[in-house]
């Protein structure tokens, strides 16, 4: 049986190798906590305003909206807290992206793009960390459920906006 530092390493080297320089990666989870990974070849995001999501979820608090998705979005996403505000990112396998319907508000992030990627272990706020860290290497949100997420968010959200 596999214990989670071991687990947590494999999977840190999957993601690593999204990376041309997987070294780079692993440096830059060492110097910063966050290294940046090209997007398209190994994996894509879905990037989804918090708002959306926390209307889909019902509930901004970090415990709460994690353990809603690991019902609903079962895979990895990870928040980025940024100045303009909170962000998440579903992250989906890369040739599903490429078909991913044109959405300003619920882009699909591909070739091209780089993703500011935690280090496995960061579960927690503040900075850049996983909501639903991935459980094994591979491990990515449906795209379907992705879609009925943000839509569920949307529905909520127009609901509000007319009460």
């Amino acid at each position: 049986m596999a214990t989670q530092q071991a687990m947590d390493r494999l999977i840190a080297e999957w993601l690593a190798r999204a990376h041309p320089a997987p070294e780079q990666a692993r440096a830059e989870w060492s110097a910063h906590g966050v290294a940046l990974l090209p997007l398209g070849e190994r994996f894509a995001a879905v990037r989804v305003a918090a708002d959306v999501l926390h209307a889909a979820v019902d509930c901004e608090k970090h415990g709460h909206v994690a353990a809603v998705l690991a019902e609903l979005l079962p895979g990895a996403v990870i928040h980025d807290h940024r100045t303009t505000g909170a962000t998440y990112y579903a992250l989906i396998q890369a040739h599903a992206g490429l078909v991913w319907a044109d959405d300003p508000l619920a882009p699909c992030l591909g070739k091209g793009t780089y993703l500011g990627v935690p280090r496995v272990d960061r579960r927690e706020p503040p900075g850049t960390y996983w909501v639903m860290p991935p459980r094994h290497d591979g491990d990515l949100c449906r795209p379907e459920a992705v879609r009925s997420l943000i839509a569920a968010g949307r529905q909520k959200l127009a609901q509000y906006a007319t009460a």
